[in-house]
């Protein structure tokens, strides 16, 4: 009996770690399958064993994705899980149960299963109210600030007909063009690429900040209507209903009237979901009748008369020759898994992504296993499992490497972080290599002419040991080598020299400060405007920059602390780099001195709108309240968390019109002073 104990508990041990991996990191440690047989052998020992029941088993909860960020709020009506199926023979004992119950024929519509992670919308009288994660299945997070950058989401209804009240649910997901480009980014500034558009969705709808989310492009498909009565009698009219309300509904919806058409659409879908632009993992089989829905009911977490065929990720078993390393600019590593080559999703798979040591060690990969390398809607394959039976005898735990492979260089690894990092910026070749592609790059200095394999060249010969020393070189050093010419190197040279004009926020992106994205660039440019005040801005300073925090601010001082840094600098001054940004027109002196921060939605305004004001008033933006801060420009829908600091810190919070009234005052007063005649403000 103690036997049977312990193999439950070590279940819900192994369980709870899948749900952390997957819910709260959004990094999943296990595939679908693997969690659900688990699952399933949990649930017959703790039938067969009550007396080793626990309120807390996983068995008892829908898997959470609560954090501490957002306000928790309870859903009116449960948000369930959908139950698995992974075999015709299982979508047959479906639909035969589901007729048995009925007593008689049923039709069933079927959707596709959308990767992404599962949203709430609650509409009253034809207007979003809120948007709500999934969370435990009866409170989730209140992510509607970051919801309502989502452009397809309505905020008021069209036609009629809708609910006084009514929860909509579907899946907010992340389009394939987006999740590239997201890991673009992520990558060039040293984060961590999401695993797969699922958590980058997921990652994304718990962002602070609904600027970072609107530029991430999620979409969102609507999927049932949750209320008081049935908005329809059949699922499918239910769809056509929110159609017409104006929300977004997939459009490969099908009517099946029997078990040998619901698999001829999972069939089909089965090999046409490549071609799609967004993640789909299954095929969702729903009773289409919502009133013998209602008579199916629900276990505690799944209905009874809906279904999730999951389909099979494309997947090739082969050998694991060897393991290298990568370097990556920001000096990240990167284990790449080199393979007996073996033809998977129509192509030869010779290499396969690691990711990390982590996920060495949680697979227990070894160099000669047996690997599972699987493709699914990824570019790049991973190893998702070994198979032990086949592992050699002589088989040994694979040790991470704990120098650089490049450089020798002692590895070094954050507690918060996943990657090891070779610490030698400014002494490791790819590194080197890597922040000189990245300074030409388009969405930085914009550098014609020059690519990888020709900044490699130039590395390797001496020509170039870091970004500043593009602009040394002349076009007779260039005409000698290799794929260069007369015409090639007077356009190189032009080039580099026509990117002594690129704005500064621009500059401070493309010199390569790890974790300062395009984005942050321009955020610390507008509020920083030089560099020599970047180079002198004290920690708490750069904490007041918006979407500036710890992690990012210490990765500024760090970078400006190296003397190597600080002489690249100056070395693009001499050369004429732009590193201060263009004055705007001050309109008055008004706010001289004066530190805002703005929350909330305003009448007359938007918030860049007043952002822009305040700049041109001489005041200075804050993103959050402190004790530094003079006024708290509050809109309706204020922070709750800034009202509260703002109260505790005695800082002055005004509305629009009497933010409106400062400026005007401020500047007649100056005017008056200098006696002179100001311009109409606005």
């Amino acid at each position: 009996m103690n036997d049977v104990k312990e193999q439950i508990e070590h279940l819900r041990r192994v369980l709870e770690r899948l749900n952390y991996h997957y819910y709260v990191l959004n990094a999943p440690a296990a595939e679908d399958r693997e969690y659900d047989t688990l699952m399933a052998e949990l649930t017959v020992l703790e039938a067969a064993h009550p007396e080793f029941a626990d309120p807390n088993s996983p068995t008892r909860r829908v898997g959470s994705d609560l954090t501490r960020e957002f306000e928790a709020v309870r859903h009116r009506y449960a948000m369930l899980s959908l139950a698995n199926t992974y075999s015709e023979e299982e979508v047959r004992e479906f639909v035969a149960r589901i007729e048995r119950e009925a007593q008689k024929p049923t039709d069933y519509c079927c959707e596709l299963k959308f990767d992404g992670t599962a949203i709430s919308l609650t509409y009253e009288e034809g207007r979003f109210v809120r948007a709500v994660t999934r969370g435990d299945g009866t409170v989730g997070d209140d992510v509607s600030a970051n919801v309502r950058t989502i452009r397809s989401i309505p905020m008021t209804l069209q036609d009629e007909g809708w609910p006084a009240y009514m929860e909509v649910r579907g899946e907010i997901y992340m389009p394939h063009e987006s999740f590239d480009r997201l890991n673009a980014e992520r990558a060039d500034i040293g984060e961590e690429p999401f695993a797969n558009p699922r958590n980058a969705a997921a990652g994304t709808l718990k962002q602070q900040n609904p600027v970072v989310v609107a530029q991430r492009g999620l979409e969102a498909v609507l999927y049932a209507v949750q209320a008081d009565a049935p908005v329809a009698p059949s699922h499918y009219e239910t769809l056509q209903k929110l159609k017409s309300w104006g929300f977004k509904t997939s459009s490969a919806v099908r009517l099946c009237r029997s078990v040998e058409e619901i698999m001829e659409y999972i069939h089909y879908w089965d090999t046409e979901r490549h071609k799609l632009p967004y993640e789909t993992d299954g095929a969702v089989i729903k009773v289409d009748d919502t009133y013998l829905q209602r008579d199916l009911g629900a276990t505690a977490k799944a209905p009874r008369w809906a279904v999730a065929y999951k389909f099979k990720a494309e997947q090739a078993a082969t050998r694991l020759v060897s393991i290298d390393f990568q370097v990556g600019r920001t000096g990240a590593i990167t284990p790449v898994a080199n393979l007996e080559p073996v033809r998977l999703a129509g192509t030869t798979v010779k290499r396969a992504s690691l990711h990390n040591a982590e996920q060495i060690e949680l697979l227990d990969i070894r160099v000669g296993d047996m690997v599972l390398v699987e493709k699914g809607g990824e570019i790049i394959p991973k190893i998702v499992g070994v198979d032990l039976s086949q592992r050699p005898a002589a088989s040994e735990s694979f040790r991470y490497i704990t120098h650089c492979p490049e450089c020798g260089t002692a590895l070094v690894k954050e507690a918060d972080e996943v990657k090891h990092y070779c610490p030698n910026a400014t002494g490791c070749p790819p590194q080197i290599v890597g922040r000189i592609v990245h300074f030409i790059s388009r969405k930085a200095m914009n550098i014609d002419g020059l690519g990888d394999e020709t900044v490699q060249l130039l590395y390797n010969k001496g020509m170039v040991h870091d970004v500043a020393n593009l602009y040394d070189l002349r076009v007779e050093e260039l005409v000698p080598l290799e794929r260069q010419g007369q015409r090639s190197a007077e356009h190189l040279v032009e080039s580099i020299s026509r990117s002594r004009e690129i704005p500064y926020a621009r500059v401070l992106f493309a010199i390569g400060i790890r974790y300062v994205g395009e984005t942050t660039a321009k955020k610390l440019a507008a509020a920083i405007p030089s560099i020599d005040a970047l180079m002198s801005a004290s920690r708490e300073a750069l904490l007041e920059v918006e979407e500036v925090g710890e992690k990012i601010a210490d990765s500024i001082l760090a970078y400006f602390a190296d003397p190597r840094n600080r002489d690249i600098v100056e070395r693009l001054r001499r050369a004429g780099v732009q590193l201060e940004a263009q004055q705007t027109e001050k309109l008055s002196a008004a706010l001289a001195g004066k530190k805002i921060v703005i929350s909330g939605t305003f009448e007359h305004h938007s918030r860049p709108e007043l952002k822009e004001l305040i700049e041109r008033h001489s005041g200075t933006n804050q993103s959050s309240v402190s004790k530094t801060t003079d006024y708290l420009l509050a809109g309706s829908g204020i922070g709750p968390k800034k009202l509260e600091t703002a109260t505790k810190l005695g800082v002055r919070i005004i509305s629009e019109a009497e933010f409106m009234s400062l400026i005007s005052e401020g500047a007649e007063q100056e005017a008056e002073v200098l006696k002179i005649q100001q311009p109409t403000l606005f």
